[in-house]
């Protein structure tokens, strides 16, 4: 299993070495310790998530209060999906920064973001399962959304797929609406939060 950086900082690209023969294909597609070495700590395990979307769902921007907000680590177990991360932390050095990763059940590559990033993904296929591992439970009253058509982020989904939006993440303000009701998680207070998590661990 091989971690790769990705352009927002404290997210990461997994890379699984498949193991393939007659039968079928064998793969680790999670490793605490390695990616423990990449990130700086374990993923706490707290929930489990599976979703099932028709073909041109978007699910996002979604993101949790800081602390303790939500890291994850997501793949897609059937068909294909866009899972993008977006950097809303005020005071990063990478705020407003987006990337976009193919997940898929070929690759079967997988995505870790730190808490306090911003999480979306757009369903390519009919039936994307797509299922993802939290570091804390769901938590209504510290859940918040961001609209994932914002121009000014310019997340760039595939132009030959129609967006379907829930009715929250479409009624969901922009990132500089956000930031100036004071929505968004500051920087500093994520990077103190993954001191303590190192912490706790040494």
């Amino acid at each position: 299993m091989r971690t790769r950086p990705l352009a927002v900082r404290d997210a990461f690209e997994i890379v699984p070495g498949q193991h393939t023969d007659d039968r079928g294909t064998f793969l680790e597609w999670y490793r605490s310790d390695r990616l423990a070495e990449a990130v700086g700590h374990p993923l706490r395990l707290a929930q489990g998530n599976c979703s099932v979307s028709r073909r041109g769902t978007v699910r996002g921007i979604h993101f949790a209060d800081v602390p303790p907000s939500q890291a994850k680590y997501v793949t897609c177990l059937r068909g294909a999906v866009v899972d993008v991360v977006v950097d809303i932390r005020v005071g990063s050095p990478t705020f407003g920064r987006w990337e976009a990763v193919a997940l898929d059940d070929r690759d079967r590559h997988a995505v870790y973001l730190a808490e306090g990033l911003g999480h979306a993904f757009m369903a390519l296929t009919d039936d994307a399962t797509v299922v993802y591992l939290c570091s804390e439970p769901y938590a209504p009253a510290r859940e918040h959304a961001l609209n994932p058509l914002d121009p000014d982020v310019g997340i760039r989904w595939p132009a030959d797929v129609e967006p379907l939006l829930s009715h929250k993440d479409d009624a969901a303000p922009t990132l500089a609406v956000a930031e100036a009701d004071g929505l968004l998680p500051w920087y500093e207070d994520c990077q103190a939060l993954y001191a303590r998590l190192g912490a706790a661990e040494s």
